[in-house]
């Protein structure tokens, strides 16, 4: 009941505060002009300093310039509106018009997107960026609109792997005995536990003290975290095991999307894409100058000789028991596979 009636109390607060911002715009995108536009509000918890907050406001910014100022982004970063998941709550509430969560967030309203959560289902960099810029998963991202959003396109979050404090990890034995921090995520427990570890979902912001305090013994996440999350300072030792490759999506509301012309959603979509590609590059770029930065600055070791098949392997069940479980995954699973 406390629950329900602080989200409560942050949907009217947020309304409040969204109400002011677009009470002079355009009803939709057919009556907008540049005097009058329609403005979209976009909630995200990333600093504004975030290379994937940057490419959202390249996004934003190019969105204007296409439509010649009919059709405005307002962005909040920095969870301004609220968590990642509160701002879905109030995006699905019709409060906020679209947001950039991290892909598995969305299997609780359509449980296909718990996919993007399983281990090794990608090949490799090439093969995961093949297919989620693909026509066929941009098919699946504009098929869920009776589920209260539809995804525009997705930002890589790269790979991500286990760092630890003492130790490398180079085989799932080796994870025996350790509690290690994951996402609040069923797919990610799930995947620790089939590993032989101990998960603790935790908040992102929680990790560094809970490392430096010996709560928990590593945990796992991309190159990036290392040198953002000052995490490199404690760990010395990155196990380049890449057991999962979780993207970030863009997604905007059913119920705004019904008030964008044909056009005006191609342009989006169009636009958001244009964004993807921007990304990649520089997230590519970002991973290098993080690596070089924890190997000499920070002292950490990246361990390469992992034996990703004995990973893979144990996470095997996993995968044939989310399939069983949620039908929708391996329709997903199938397009991932079909991609060449």
């Amino acid at each position: 009941m406390k629950k329900f009636a602080g989200l409560l109390t942050a949907a009217v607060l947020t309304a409040l505060t969204l109400a002011g911002c677009a009470s002079s715009g355009a009803a939709g995108s057919a009556d907008a002009t540049a005097e009058h536009p329609l403005v979209l509000n976009l909630a995200h918890n990333l600093a504004e300093t975030h290379i994937t907050s940057i490419a959202l406001q390249e996004f934003a910014d190019r969105v204007e310039e296409k439509s010649n100022g009919r059709i405005q982004i307002k962005i909040f970063p920095n969870g301004t509106l609220g968590s990642e998941t509160e701002v879905l709550e109030q995006l699905m509430a019709g409060v906020v018009d679209m947001t950039r969560v991290s892909a598995p967030g969305l299997a609780t309203y359509n449980e296909g997107y718990h996919t993007f959560g399983l281990p090794y289902i990608f090949d490799d960099n090439e093969n995961y960026y093949k297919v989620m810029g693909s026509e066929q998963m941009g098919e699946f991202f504009r098929s869920s609109e009776a589920d209260g959003f539809v995804t525009l396109t997705y930002y890589t979050s790269g790979s991500r792997s286990f760092y630890t404090i003492d130790r490398p990890i180079r085989t799932p034995e080796d994870l025996n005995g350790l509690k290690i921090r994951v996402q609040d995520m069923k797919s990610q427990t799930d995947m620790l536990k089939a590993l032989g570890g101990t998960p603790v979902a935790m908040a992102m912001g929680d990790v560094y003290t809970a490392l430096q305090t010996g709560i928990i013994d590593g945990t796992e996440n991309n190159e990036t975290a290392l040198t953002t999350g000052m995490h490199g300072e404690i760990c010395k030792f990155y196990s380049v095991d890449q057991h999962t490759m979780i993207p970030d999506v863009l997604v905007i509301a059913t119920d705004t999307w019904e008030k964008l012309s044909e056009e005006d959603r191609q342009l989006l979509i169009d636009t958001a894409k244009e964004s993807t590609e921007n990304h990649i590059e520089k997230w590519e770029q970002t991973v290098a100058e993080a690596v070089e930065t924890a190997t000499n600055d920070m002292g950490v070791t990246f361990i390469e000789d992992v034996d990703k098949e004995a990973f893979r392997s144990a996470t095997a069940d996993m995968i044939e028991s989310y399939k069983s479980q949620y039908p929708k995954v391996g329709d997903v699973l199938e397009i991932i596979n079909s991609v060449e």
